[in-house]
């Protein structure tokens, strides 16, 4: 078993959040409710730990998306409070539609202090025996959603400026974050996998950007924000197509950004989502350097039914035609609760599958 992240078994961030704290957001505020959070995290990492699990999240109980509350803590950008995104997301009974508050870039973008601190600081100083471990939305996301439209062009008339500022501000996340200890950082990440499918190309397209070479703008952006990362921090990024209430919003294997993405990004591990069809197959993990490291998402967070090791065992075996199996390890495909909401499943289904992660795991790599 691997001793440095990402681990043979591991997991994307977020975790399913108990009922009892889903009331408390309902009904308490201020350190009433932080008192509830912590409460919940630390039989989450308990949980976690039991299971066998070597790296631990807080579940991300504090947050109610997986990104907007990072993004709009960023200085120089706040909810367009007459502005809506409409994502549409698709499962076996027809489509429905998630409506967050869109995102304006008003100001130059600024790192106003380490965002999530004090919920890393709690989840370091609660872990007993599982390395802890932060999750962020990596900055292609703060332009993803809203595109040349969410930037104040008397702000930025120069694009540059704005790509110049979002990294800085990203590069300083990442050191002050390692000064208080984080040595297991991940950038979340869903632009990358759905440039993937081309009907989310024809939507950028539409709206001004050159779509053919967006990932390429992407991977820039990102490998400037890890320029200067600490030394002894390892920093993967995870990709997926859309999670939210056990739907998805995009299509397509990853072989459009895979020779840019596995050859080009300095990320030293890929969380990579393979739970069905709409991911494609394993040959574009032929363009994995050699020293990266690849977490097959073949555990669906979408619905409850368990997995067969035999059938995991034998999708590792298929990736590794294309890979060395000394570069893989497994996780689920994405989070089982990338919003407060959570996927359809229960908490006993949730943990039952990182419980047969970890089995497979041991069974596959020793």
């Amino acid at each position: 078993m691997r001793t440095s992240p990402p681990f043979r078994a591991d997991h994307v961030g977020s975790l399913l959040r108990p009922q009892s704290l889903l009331r408390a957001r309902e009904s308490l505020t201020g350190d009433d409710l932080r008192e509830a959070e912590d409460e919940a995290i630390r039989e989450v990492v308990r949980r976690q730990e039991e299971i066998g699990l070597q790296s631990a999240t807080d579940g991300e109980f504090r947050r109610s998306s997986w990104h907007m509350d990072f993004i709009y803590r960023l200085g120089g950008i706040g909810q367009a409070a007459d502005e809506h995104i409409t994502v549409r997301f698709h499962n076996e009974q027809g489509d429905i539609e998630f409506t967050p508050a869109a995102l304006r870039v008003h100001d130059r973008i600024k790192l106003k202090e380490p965002i999530f601190a004090d919920d890393f600081t709690f989840l370091r100083d609660t872990v007993s025996t599982a390395v802890p471990k932060l999750t962020i939305p990596s900055p292609s996301m703060v332009h993803y959603r809203g595109g040349p439209a969410a930037i104040d062009p008397k702000v930025y008339p120069d694009v540059e400026e704005f790509w110049r500022d979002l990294s800085t501000a990203y590069a300083e996340q990442v050191r002050r974050i390692g000064a208080l200890g984080c040595t297991y950082l991940q950038f979340d990440d869903t632009s990358l996998a759905y440039l993937n499918d081309p009907a989310q190309r024809a939507e950028l397209e539409s709206r001004g950007d050159d779509a053919e070479h967006m990932h390429l703008r992407y991977i820039k952006q990102i490998n400037a924000a890890l320029a200067a990362k600490p030394a002894g921090m390892t920093i993967t990024t995870h990709m997926c197509r859309g999670n939210f209430r056990s739907s998805w919003a995009a299509s397509g294997s990853y072989d459009f950004v895979a020779e840019a993405l596995f050859g080009e990004l300095k990320v030293d591990g890929f969380f990579l989502e393979y739970d069905d069809e709409r991911s494609g197959g394993f040959e574009p993990l032929r363009y994995v350097r050699k020293g990266k490291m690849v977490v097959l998402g073949l555990v669906t967070t979408k619905r409850g039914e368990l997995e067969s090791k035999d059938t995991l065992k034998r999708r590792i075996d298929e990736a590794a035609k294309f890979i060395d199996l000394d570069q893989l390890c497994l996780s689920p495909q994405c989070g089982f609760s990338s919003t407060v909401e959570g996927n359809e499943l229960t908490a006993d289904e949730q943990f039952a599958k990182l419980r047969l992660i970890v089995e497979t795991a041991q069974e596959v790599w020793g």
